[in-house]
């Protein structure tokens, strides 16, 4: 009886001794997405100004007053049709002036000429030495050399009696003027300003952030603020290499390729960029760790065990965080207590959204 007391007392101190084995933890749960392609639209609508490809501000080239001007802002020209004249009088008498210069000079020319031929029989019979014969050469070629001078400056005059017309150098209408008969103005003061109405542009500030979905030859639509009705083709033709300083945005020049009368310069107009669609695995900004320098994503395998990864992330915007690199589609990425997990650790995943 006693050894019985005894064994059931020591199995009682054994059992007290014993550590009771602690059952596992559950899984953590972990809220996660499914990584998918989404489709993104970056095409943009900007507004911006009808203009003209080239505009000229024509000017007289000499000084002078105005004594006549021939068009008025709206009139349409043709290249080299006369828009105004200036006072003649001063330069055609400097012309004049000119050319009897001229033929006083072609005179002393030609008289040096029949000295020298008179001083070579003279030299020939010996009447006279080599020296006076060659001061006559001298004579002859400094009469030569006045001769072409004076030429020259009868060419100048004659310009400068062309130059009181003012001439235009291309066709378009006339867009500005400065000057009325009876002023007078200096060399370079504009006077009247052409646009080409046949070559038409519109002109936009791209933001530095839409920049590099832009290429030029890129194909757009227009639609003027004032008809909605009409669509008009564009290329893009010119993108600015410096930012504006005032807005930070690049101009772009975009030609209209089927302008009308409809377009009217200085117009508002709204330009339709061409569509760029492009799909791209976006992730939650939530998702995205940083671990020793690196982007990190927590992806759950098939076994439900989180592991870190390295991904290479671009563009942050509304929906999230484009992922370049590192993930694959329809693998499950926590998105909520990342920076709790550690490496190996089952979960029980719920799935949010299916992006």
């Amino acid at each position: 009886m006693i050894k019985i007391i005894m064994i059931l007392s020591l199995n009682l101190i054994f059992s007290a001794c014993q550590k009771a084995v602690e059952p596992p933890p559950p899984p953590r749960p972990a809220l996660v997405v499914l990584a998918g392609k989404t489709s993104t639209n970056n095409s943009m609508i900007l507004v911006g100004e009808v203009k003209s490809r080239y505009v000229s501000n024509q000017g007289f080239r000499i000084d002078g007053k105005i004594i006549e001007r021939k068009v008025e802002v709206g009139s349409y020209v043709k290249k080299g049709q006369v828009l105004a004249r200036l006072d003649a009088t001063d330069t055609n008498l400097s012309a004049q002036a000119a050319l009897a210069d001229v033929h006083s000079a072609e005179a002393n020319y030609a008289l040096a000429q029949s000295e020298l031929e008179r001083q070579r029989i003279l030299f020939n019979k010996k009447f006279i030495s080599a020296s006076a014969l060659d001061m006559r050469v001298a004579e002859l070629k400094t009469s030569a050399a006045r001769l072409q001078q004076v030429k020259a400056q009868a060419a100048v005059s004659a310009n400068q009696s062309h130059y009181t017309s003012l001439i235009a150098d291309r066709d378009g209408v006339i867009s500005q003027i400065q000057a009325e008969p009876g002023q007078v103005v200096e060399s370079g003061t504009l006077i009247a300003q052409i646009v080409d109405n046949k070559q038409i542009e519109v002109l936009v500030s791209v933001p530095e952030s839409r920049l590099n979905n832009l290429n030029q030859g890129d194909h757009v639509t227009i639609k003027l603020w004032a008809s909605s009705e009409k669509t008009y083709n564009g290329i893009v033709r010119e993108i600015a290499p410096e930012a504006s300083s005032a807005t930070r945005a690049f101009d772009v020049r975009v030609t209209v390729m089927n302008p009308d009368r409809q377009l009217k310069l200085g117009m508002t107009a709204g330009v339709n960029f061409s569509e760029h669609v492009i799909d791209e695995i976006i992730v939650p900004s939530t998702a995205i760790t940083r671990i020793n320098g690196r982007n990190i994503l927590w992806v759950i395998d098939s076994n439900n065990i989180a592991n870190p990864r390295e991904v290479t992330t671009g563009q942050y915007n509304e929906d999230g965080v484009v992922i370049k690199s590192g993930i694959n589609t329809n693998e499950m990425v926590v998105v909520a207590g990342v920076h709790t997990l550690i490496k190996g650790q089952k979960v029980q995943p719920k799935i949010e959204d299916s992006l």
